[in-house]
This record gives C-alpha cells, structure tokens and sequence, in this order.
C-alpha cells in the first residue's frame, strides 16, 4: 500500500505541477489545465486516502493533517473556480488565473513536502 501511496501522491505532484506552470507561461487558462487539475486532485484524494489507511488511527490533527486538508479543499475550490473561468470565457481571468493558481500551488507543497520528510523519519 506504501508504494501505491507514494506513486499517487507523487503522479498529483507531476500533474499539479504541470498544470499550474504550463498554465502560468502559456498566459491564459486552457481547457487541457483544467482537466490536468481534475487529475492532480484525483491522485491528491486518492494518495491521502491510502496514506490515511496506513497511519495508524487515520487522520491526526496535526501539522500535516490540517495542511493536507487544507490543499486538498483549495485543490477543489481551484479546480472548481478554473471551471467556472472557463464556462464564463473571460478573457481577463483567464489570463489572471495562474495567480491563484501559484499560490494554491504552494500552499499545496508544504504538506507534500511535511509527508515526505515526516515519512522518511519513521
């Protein structure tokens, strides 16, 4: 289960990534970063859905716990927001997207980055 855990969560990395930076240096939202996004959150869910599995009593409030929380409900609003930019086809928010964008980026990072150095010091 580790493993998959780990592909997950690192496949969210991948098209999280790709999304919001192909996104920011192409200028305008796209369709194609939408669905990327789709499927960052999907792997995101998924990968936290099996580290939660493993953890021994699931999902503890801490650090961690509530970061992860947090970036997978930006993830969702993002994406959902994205949709909606999207659907209204304004040209204006959609060359200003990637400012949210970047910042739910980062806000995602930190409990990527807390697992993994939390998971590497067990």
């Amino acid at each position: 289960m580790l493993i998959s855990a780990i592909i997950t969560i690192t496949l969210a990395l991948v098209f999280y990534t790709v999304g919001v930076w192909s996104e920011k240096f192409q200028g305008a939202l796209k369709k194609w970063h939408l669905a990327v996004f789709y499927i960052g959150l999907v792997f995101d869910t998924t990968g936290t859905a099996i580290m939660s599995k493993i953890a021994t009593g699931g999902f503890k409030l801490n650090f961690h716990g509530i970061t992860g929380l947090l970036a997978i409900i930006l993830m969702l609003f993002h994406a959902l927001w994205a949709t909606v930019v999207l659907y209204k086809n304004d040209e204006k928010a959609k060359a200003n997207f990637h400012k949210l964008s970047i910042v739910v980026w980062i806000i995602w990072l930190i409990p990527f980055i807390s697992g993994a150095i939390f998971g590497m010091s067990r």
